[in-house]
């Protein structure tokens, strides 16, 4: 079985490495899976000092009112004997501080660069690794010590505020809650038990640190708290003596406070019986002990995290796509698939998978109707158009039984208002597909990594598509053309039959332009070109349909295809310039994933072994 200390210090490593990459906050992270200390009291507790001591070294500022105003992070990492003690800063990574008047004055530092010069608080922690042989592998967090009032320069919300950050801190399972509580006031009144008292009612997660032991009144001790009578915790109640104010202003250091507390506690008449299991020597190795044993419980459901996490982290890396080789082939061929992708999206829109195609089907069903029912035909074939096209028809020469010159211009000038609606129908539908290239190209989620791509296959799509409108624009003008270049014959020979059931065909010249001829001439104009209009409604999409929608379908990127199979592999890797942010986020995530792999491999290989 692995010992403590190789499973709590690659908890540590794992806790570190978390915070350096950003993954230590937030329901489901590692950080918050796996155990911590943390550490609650009143101002003036010795919370402070209770750390100073566990460390053995003095790093936290001090002074009067509130001294910690951001949550302190501290992960001790136990090193071999003879190797220097340092400490090292997240914010400050490749910078270590062998003075640790210096790492106290980042502290202080640091806690002024947030929250100003004020007396206000902020609950953006500071990350500090201290690296000693003297330490036991552990990671205790300091928090604001609780007040009951605020005082001058403090915002009035200031108790409210301290409150709610430590709560958010201890009410999480996997916090273990270092409670710190001065032996010469009444523990029913102590901050911090009052605090576990509620996040923690069975006293599972708390450990009762008494202080200021050697303060108390003469003829008085706290043995009744420190044997549980007084306030029962599941875990045994330590008491420490710190060092007074006066061995601070001396700079006792904390190898000769720790010597001097453990005589203290053997010499005591009254807590020379428990002498063994208090100071706080004896506190960090329970509280390390117990470490131990809560992580090694957790042990399975803490893999069962890290593997669905790793599932997540590979299933983003697979959206985001995956590194690309640096070989020309393969570089053209992570092309080829990206425009593929794009085109099966594409596709999707034009068949109905995606919506949008539809609106192809609205200009055809809405759109060209309703453009052919504006056409102007009453106009030009009013009473007097009529009159006028025919007589200029005619010139010189009347026409003898039915005007055939002027029936023509007349049916010509009419299918010519066709062309207007023709085009604007190619015009609708290229607009269609543009939007749709667009849309594509955004849904495409292997084109979001590859800028430079998605803008080359823009370029090609709405290039292919300016061909297919062309085409298709004139197709549908043939379509028009070829109803002006050749009438249907059997429209015409009814128009004899008619005249004749009109009546006498005989009539004086100057009939032949009466209002009731005419008006039959203009009836059977409208009625002709009524018949041609039925027919262009149904060909002018079936010609769209064909040069544009199918082809758009079939050859969008044809030409782009044939035009990168040429390019040389400096140009291929220009496409596959990726955008820099995607190209960061997709590092993050792949250092994460490795680190989640590593954390698995470690912690089976320490836990079990």
């Amino acid at each position: 079985m692995a010992t403590m200390e190789s499973l709590i210090g690659l908890v540590n490593r794992i806790q570190r490495a978390c915070t350096v990459l950003g993954d230590h906050g937030g329901e489901g992270s590692l950080w918050e899976a796996l155990p911590s200390v943390a550490v609650v009291g009143g101002q003036s507790s010795g919370k402070s000092s209770v750390l100073e001591s566990v460390v053995g070294r003095d790093f936290l500022p001090r002074g009067s009112g509130i001294v910690t105003r951001r949550p302190l992070v501290l992960q001790l990492h136990k090193t071999e004997q003879g190797q220097p003690e340092y400490g090292e800063f997240l914010h400050a990574p490749r910078k270590r501080f062998n003075d640790f008047a210096a790492v106290r004055k980042e502290i202080q530092d640091e806690t002024d660069r947030i929250t100003g010069k004020s007396k206000h608080i902020s609950n953006i922690p500071i990350h500090l690794s201290i690296y000693s042989p003297n330490v036991v592998n552990l990671t205790l967090i300091d928090l604001p010590g609780m007040t009951k009032v605020a005082t001058e320069g403090q915002p009035d919300s200031i108790v409210e505020d301290i409150e709610n950050m430590v709560q958010s801190y201890v009410e999480k399972p996997n916090c273990i809650i270092l409670a710190i509580s001065p032996a010469n006031q009444d523990i029913a009144t102590s901050d911090a038990i009052k605090l576990a008292r509620e996040v923690d009612p069975s006293g599972e997660r708390t450990f009762g640190v008494l202080t200021k032991l050697d303060l108390m009144d003469k003829g008085t001790n706290a043995v009744d708290v420190l044997e549980g009578r007084s306030y029962r915790l599941q875990h045994p109640w330590v008491g420490v003596v710190n060092r007074s104010q006066a061995d601070i202003n001396k700079n006792v250091d904390m190898i000769a406070a720790r010597r001097r507390e453990r005589e203290y506690f053997q010499t005591s008449s009254d807590y020379g019986h428990l002498a063994s299991k208090m100071g706080s020597e004896y506190l960090a190795k329970l509280l390390s002990q117990h470490l131990e044993a809560v992580i090694r419980s957790r042990i399975p459901s803490i893999i069962a995290l890290i593997n669905k996490t790793i599932d997540e982290l590979d299933a983003e890396l697979d959206r985001l796509g995956r590194p690309i080789g640096a070989d020309g082939g393969a570089q053209l061929y992570t092309i080829l698939e990206m425009c593929r992708a794009f085109d099966r999206v594409f596709k999707e829109h034009l068949d109905g998978g995606r919506p949008g195609g539809d609106r192809i089907y609205g200009v055809f069903d809405n759109q060209l109707p309703a453009a052919l029912k504006k056409l102007p035909f009453d106009r030009h074939l009013s009473l007097q158009n009529v009159r006028k096209v025919i007589s200029e028809a005619d010139g010189y020469q009347p026409h003898l039984i039915a005007p055939e010159q002027g029936y023509r211009r007349l049916i010509d000038g009419s299918l010519g208002f066709f062309k207007g609606p023709a085009e604007a129908s190619v015009d609708a539908v290229h607009l269609v597909l543009k939007e749709l290239v667009r849309k594509s190209i955004a849904e495409t989620q292997e084109l979001k990594r590859f800028p430079t791509l998605q803008a080359d296959i823009a370029a090609a799509s709405n290039e292919a598509l300016e061909r297919f409108r062309e085409d298709s624009r004139k197709t549908v003008l043939r379509l028009v053309e070829m109803e002006s270049s050749y009438l249907t014959v059997e429209f015409f020979r009814k128009l004899p039959l008619e005249s004749e059931k009109g009546g006498n065909h005989t009539a004086p010249t100057m009939d032949r332009y009466a209002d009731s001829h005419l008006r039959r001439i203009g009836s059977n104009v409208s009625s002709y070109v009524g018949m041609v209009c039925e027919t262009l409604k149904n060909s002018i999409p079936k010609a769209v349909v064909h040069c544009q929608v199918r082809e758009a379908k079939q050859a969008l990127l044809n030409l782009f295809y044939a035009q990168i199979g040429r390019r040389e592999k400096q140009q291929l890797g220009a496409m596959l310039d990726e955008d820099p942010a995607l190209m960061e986020k997709r590092e993050a995530i792949a250092q994460r994933l490795k680190l989640y792999k590593s954390a698995r491999d470690e912690i089976d290989s320490v836990a079990w072994k």
